[in-house]
């Protein structure tokens, strides 16, 4: 029996989920973090999905949240409308324990229905993989602001055939962020320390 439910985020709700983005990646991939401001940025881009905007909740607590944006994949036939994934996040505490998958799997097939023909983000094989996401590269599409083979390019098919052919992947703009802003917006949140730590992959001033 689930102990969850998935539903589309409220208005009302945009900050607390503002919070629990910063709670998931603080300190994780550079000292504190900026997925929460990107976030608050994506909800005001034109082409932010919001009937994507799912988050997922446990004991009357938000524990998750999946974001979508739509975004350009230029193609021999055109220029195609994709979606780009993230950010997503659980809860450190509830981590590692299925929520995640049940959520994008469940968005991603929403994104289905809405006749969305693949989804691409940066991100672990390791992790994505498990919901059906492959390397771009498999389908010979490049990333036009990094076109060097990442193994950390991935994409997911959600109509078959959809992704035959070569192809360009443009990352939407508003992902793009000005850090000084994203300091000056992670005033309003808790006072929360930065600290380097392993495996980080980016550094901060």
């Amino acid at each position: 029996m689930k102990d969850y439910t998935i539903r589309i985020e409220k208005e009302i709700e945009h900050h607390d989920v503002e919070i629990l983005v910063r709670e998931a990646f603080w300190n994780v991939y550079r000292p504190g973090c900026t997925e929460h401001y990107i976030l608050h940025c994506l909800r005001k881009d034109t082409r932010y999905v919001s009937e994507l905007g799912f988050v997922i909740e446990r004991e009357g607590r938000l524990i998750g949240q999946v974001s979508f944006v739509e975004s350009d994949l230029r193609t021999p036939a055109g220029t195609q409308t994709v979606l780009t994934l993230g950010p997503i996040s659980i809860l450190p505490a509830c981590q590692h324990k299925g929520y995640g998958k049940a959520l994008l799997d469940y968005a991603l097939e929403k994104a289905a229905e809405l006749e969305y023909g693949a989804v691409f983000l940066e991100g672990d094989i390791h992790l994505y993989g498990k919901c059906g996401f492959k390397e771009a590269s498999a389908y010979s599409i490049t990333c036009h602001q990094n076109p060097e083979p990442s193994p950390f390019f991935l994409c997911k098919e959600l109509r078959s055939g959809f992704l035959d052919g070569q192809g360009e992947y443009f990352i939407p703009d508003a992902y793009f962020i000005d850090e000084a802003l994203a300091d000056d917006y992670d005033k309003y949140f808790p006072e929360k320390e930065k600290l380097r730590l392993p495996g980080q992959l980016f550094e901060t001033r």
